[in-house]
């Protein structure tokens, strides 16, 4: 799942917005015209967002929920 767009490498492009195939992203138009997440739910986790982001602003998690440790080492 998409996890963090880093405001201070976005430059706006909107090239992760073309590239994404559920609408996950849009543009910020409320002043900074930054790339913002806007239907989390709705990621498919497919990276394309990640891999077509000319700034490496964008950060994909492969998991949709965070998975717990199998060894305790508490």
């Amino acid at each position: 799942m998409i996890s963090k767009i880093d405001p201070e490498r976005c430059t706006g492009c909107g090239i992760c917005v073309d590239a994404c195939p559920t609408d996950v992203i849009r543009l910020d138009h409320g002043g900074s015209t930054k790339a913002v997440i806007r239907y989390h739910e709705n990621c498919m986790t497919c990276y394309n967002r990640e891999l077509e982001c000319p700034d490496d602003a964008i950060y994909v998690d492969p998991f949709r929920k965070p998975i717990k440790p199998l060894i305790s080492y508490a």
